[in-house]
């Protein structure tokens, strides 16, 4: 309605130009508007038009309009009232002297000035608009990587990891069980390994977590403005019989018609006896750097949120804060006995969602028993279903069953990439988008959901339509079929420079750790993805050895939880064996035709590997120099 009523007020007479200006101001709800109005969104007012013929877009059809100049030859001497085409200061010194006309041909001297200002092009390495969608970068047909190289750097296992947010090349690394230790990361090829002192973590919450084969520590948050404030927040689970601290409401209540009394008891748990906390800690309490200090607070200095949960399955709990500074929070729908709810399709349930909190503005008491909240926050006026009187304003999308991890693609902050852990069949990952509906429990991945309660209708949700279906995944047949079914582990976009073979690919694995997978995005920006399971190996000049277990023909890394990222963009495997970083794909042999080889340096550290005092790692080397200089130079 906003965008018709700006519409309006530009009194356009002329219908080919009326039409074109408002395909222009539809691009806002543009998937990828992110990309197209660029990195300054705030400051532009339409986004990038198109000034050369292309041949890729999101709608896979070709195109090979100059979309910029078609807008120039319709509008230009269309009067528009407020135009968005109206100069900026900066670029005056291009326009016509009658500037106070609404006329393009007015406002601007010529064609070439008018596309200068607000045009571009994808062989600039711009996402452009065409009219209908946006315009690609990439033409060419990628291949799958030949291998990903890994290196052992830590001992230990730990379920989350965060780069710090001052830039430098420390990490977080939490535990199940409520540590969370402040390690310094290695330079890779320096053959050095994480030191990390088990006894000194940076903070430590394992007084109020309570652990179990899901519960525990969940994740951490650093707020991004941490360096300065010293805020950071954890996800755990509590158990309300060993702490008079945790309480709150039940997921299973009224609202939802869902009555705990009535749910059945597991291993002698009751429904709602765990919940599921987001709690505030400071790192600023002796008034020293936030940037530089080494110890945490373990008092909680503000509940942020609580629910209580009807059982210890598919709960999800990460948290992590968006490229736009609020606090995302992964829940799951809760497990199959709450099925007959449909709470993941429940807009009146918090359950199998991404909810969405301000941690930064705190209503008054009386304005949060106003909002019935479940703890302390304010909600991102944004947010799509605030003005839903039958929806709950915390959520930002749903129709998940327990989306354990999520990232930003750090080059294009409008991919936001969650994974889903499936239940019978299907392991996927998605795009969440504001008000996205992913479709659990109606389907799992693409495929019909097999169960009683699957077609339910409830009043909230009384349709299959307008679901978003994964953009990759996998089949639970693909699994280690020894240990049963299996669990989505991941993800993230490859941005670091130390592979150059994955850049920009999707990263992900299984909980079984027997492959890995790699998404590739064919067109760039098209959300068109294919899958391909790729080889692993360890570096034999890894600081710690891998001791990766040998499985048929395939390695195994163990139980892989989750990955992690560094301020450098490497990536790391947080395994039951150990934390893997991924090294160069020429220390495990593996061929890609974009690595320097030549710039690799051999680690100053090599583990006892070798025999009768010849190094093995060093002949191997010199071995893969001169074949690359061969295949260089013949």
């Amino acid at each position: 309605m906003e965008l018709q009523k700006v519409f309006h007020s530009m009194n356009i007479t002329d219908h080919g130009c009326g039409s074109l200006v408002k395909s222009i101001l539809c691009a806002q709800c543009h998937r990828f508007s992110w990309d197209l109005f660029g990195s300054d969104s705030g400051t532009r007012t339409v986004p990038i038009l198109c000034t050369a013929a292309a041949s890729l877009s999101l709608s896979n059809k070709a195109t090979s309009n100059n979309f910029c100049s078609k807008v120039w030859d319709a509008c230009k001497t269309a009067s528009i009232l407020n135009s968005p085409f109206a100069p900026s200061r900066r670029d005056r010194m291009e326009v016509s002297v009658r500037s106070a006309s609404s006329k393009l041909a007015d406002l601007w001297t010529s064609n070439t000035s008018f596309c200068k200002a607000f045009g571009g092009s994808p062989d600039d390495g711009m996402v452009c608009f065409n009219g209908t969608s946006a315009v690609l970068r990439n033409t060419e047909n990628p291949q799958p990587p030949n291998g990903i190289c890994l290196e052992k750097v830590a001992n230990g296992s730990y379920l989350d990891m965060t780069a710090h947010p001052d830039g430098s090349s420390r990490v977080f690394l939490a535990s199940q069980q409520g540590k969370v230790w402040l390690v310094n990361v290695p330079e890779e090829g320096a053959g050095e390994e994480m030191v990390l002192d088990e006894s000194n973590p940076f903070v430590d919450l394992s007084d109020t977590v309570h652990v179990s084969t899901e519960l525990g520590l969940m994740s951490v948050a650093f707020h991004p403005n941490f360096a300065h404030n010293g805020r950071f927040f954890g996800s755990y689970n509590c158990d309300r019989d060993h702490w008079s601290g945790c309480s709150g409401r039940c997921s299973c209540n009224t609202d939802v018609d869902c009555n705990p009394a009535k749910l059945h008891t597991r291993y002698g748990d009751r429904p709602c006896q765990f919940h599921t906390v987001i709690s505030e800690y400071t790192a600023n309490s002796s008034g020293s750097d936030p940037s530089s200090a080494t110890k945490g607070d373990p008092v909680e200095v503000r509940r942020i949120f609580t629910m209580g949960i009807a059982y210890t399955i598919a709960n999800g709990g990460q948290i992590l804060f968006g490229p736009d500074g609020y606090l995302y929070f992964m829940t799951g729908d809760g497990e199959t006995e709450l099925d007959q709810y449909n709470l993941a399709q429940n807009k009146k349930s918090l359950l199998g969602k991404i909810l969405r909190f301000d941690v930064d503005n705190f209503p008054s008491e009386a304005e949060l028993n106003k909002l019935n909240a479940w703890g302390n926050y304010s909600i991102p006026k944004d947010n799509p279903f605030i003005r839903d009187k039958d929806s709950l304003p915390e959520i930002w999308a749903l129709g998940l069953r327990n989306p354990w991890r999520c990232s930003f693609d750090s080059e294009r902050p409008s991919y936001f990439l969650c994974i889903d852990s499936g239940k019978d069949q299907y392991e996927e990952v998605n795009i969440a988008t504001k008000g996205g509906n992913y479709g659990w429990p109606y389907f799992e991945g693409t495929f019909p959901f097999h169960s009683q309660n699957s077609s339910r209708e409830n009043k909230d949700n009384n349709s299959t339509t307008n679901l978003i279906y994964p953009l990759m995944g996998y089949d639970h047949s693909l699994a280690n079929t020894n240990e049963g079914s299996s669990s989505i582990a991941g993800g993230f976009v490859y941005r670091s420079n130390t592979d150059p073979c994955l850049y920009g690919k999707y990263l992900f694995s299984d909980l079984y750790g027997f492959a890995m997978w790699a998404g590739t995005e064919n067109p760039v920006n098209s959300g068109s993805f294919t899958t391909a399971k790729v080889p692993f190996s360890c570096s034999r000049n890894s600081p710690i050895q891998c001791n990766l277990e040998k499985e048929k023909s395939h390695l195994n890394l163990g139980y892989v939880f989750a990955l992690g990222k560094d301020n450098k963009k490497d990536i790391y495997l947080l395994t039951s064996n150990g934390v893997l970083r991924i090294a160069p794909p020429s220390r495990c042999n593996y061929i890609c035709s974009k690595e320097n080889v030549t710039a690799y340096q051999n680690p100053q550290h090599v583990p006892s590997n070798s025999s009768n005092g010849v190094d093995l790692n060093g002949l191997l080397k010199k071995l893969l120099l001169i074949c690359y200089s061969f295949c260089c130079f013949f």
